[in-house]
């Protein structure tokens, strides 16, 4: 027998000496080893308050408070919800059987007992509550590194105040949108300062779910800003290096996909390169048509010696650049639907004729996003990320 079932806590309630003695001498030569008695009801209780058995074996018929009552009391608290609790009883009538379930039962045994069945229905369900006790051990845990995972991906996103600090600097307005699956996508994005009043931005998104993949974002996320000073300025050549990095860094068939790119307000214009990523997507002033960005390219973490072309598109005031994980795009129907069909909703038609401009964008951001909330539903089922960089108008 298993020993983690061998040393399981059983409790056996029964009013009769010898019904006692005889489960507990049965179950001790089966192997149990951790076998403690109640006399009655009430005693049952006062035992399980002070100390949760794994299971019960209760008699039903006994003076003060019966096996019925036993259970009621018992599935009445949360806590014993899930307590195993077997019926031995001499009722054979299926009302009275009935009865027993209603009131909260796990199982039936009947008297006079038979060693084989008590032995093996015994086993069973401590079996069972060995499985379900790890299931939750292992479920907690896993909770546990999310919630860390979590946290750690809040402490790695631009703050507030970097992102005001790069509206002062850079002449835009910069403004985000995420939803995290529940067990982690590996979304992450970031902007890196740059001289000149410029500054760099990724977003990646790591393949797979869960602690893993958020651990690898966090890994390139190292990665990006180790490159940053030296490589910084040349997206290119950026991606390129980090690719280089990643196929060290990630194991067999894990990669992740990158846009990164130099967002110049002086210039007007944003310099990128992408590794199969969404792509980015320009929203000119006065109702233009959009205009679309290159996503194309290998992941990063899949081949040595990939290099990644250097692609630009315009940024003019009035101006949004917006870029936005996979996941996103899947969400609003793919590229044959995707922000075209987002941005002729009536919400965001409203928001955009009203004047708030895409350089400023408050008001279109919000409508966008909202939409964006709508179409991935409550509880999506990967993370989502959205990056809105409004052109302010010339000054």
């Amino acid at each position: 027998m298993d020993d983690a079932i061998a040393a399981c806590r059983i409790l056996v309630v029964d009013d009769t000496d010898f019904n006692r003695t005889l489960i507990g001498a049965l179950l001790n030569e089966a192997g149990f080893q951790n076998i403690v008695y109640a006399k009655d009801g009430f005693d049952a209780l006062d035992q399980i308050a002070t100390e949760a058995p794994d299971l019960l074996i209760l008699d039903i018929m006994m003076p003060g408070m019966d096996g019925f009552e036993v259970c009621r009391r018992l599935r009445a608290d949360h806590a014993y919800a899930d307590l195993p609790v077997l019926v031995q009883t001499a009722l054979s009538s299926s009302d009275d059987r009935n009865r027993a379930f209603a009131a909260g039962t796990t199982d039936l045994i009947s008297k006079p007992l038979d060693r084989t069945e008590l032995v093996a229905r015994v086993r069973i369900h401590l079996q069972n509550r060995v499985l379900i006790r790890n299931l939750q051990t292992y479920r907690a845990r896993v909770e546990g590194e999310l919630a860390m995972a979590r946290s750690m991906y809040d402490h790695l996103l631009p703050s507030a105040a970097l992102c005001a600090a790069l509206t002062d600097s850079a002449g835009v307005t910069l403004r985000s949108h995420t939803a995290l699956s529940s067990d982690l996508g590996g979304d992450l994005w970031g902007v890196l300062p740059l001289a000149g009043g410029r500054f760099g931005l990724f977003l990646l998104d790591m393949a797979g779910r869960g602690v893993s993949a958020a651990l690898n974002a966090f890994r390139m996320h190292t990665l990006i800003h180790e490159l940053a000073p030296q490589l910084g300025e040349r997206p290119g050549a950026f991606l390129t290096e980090l690719n280089e990095r990643a196929v060290c860094l990630l194991e067999l068939g894990q990669h992740v996909t990158v846009i990164y790119g130099v967002v110049d307000g002086a210039a007007e214009r944003f310099t990128y390169a992408a590794a199969a990523a969404a792509p980015p997507v320009l929203i000119p002033p006065d109702n233009a048509a959009l205009v679309f960005g290159e996503g194309s390219g290998q992941p990063v973490g899949v081949a040595a010696g990939t290099r990644y072309e250097e692609r630009s598109l315009p940024f003019p005031p009035d101006s949004a650049l917006v870029l936005h994980s996979t996941a996103v795009l899947e969400a609003l129907g793919g590229r044959s639907g995707g922000l075209p069909a987002l941005l002729q909703r009536a919400a965001v038609r409203n928001a955009m004729a009203g004047g708030d401009g895409h350089g400023d964008g408050g008001d279109t951001f919000a409508a966008v996003t909202a939409a964006l909330a709508e179409a991935q539903g409550d509880v999506p089922l990967d993370d989502h990320t959205l990056v809105w960089i409004g052109a302010e108008g010339a000054r």
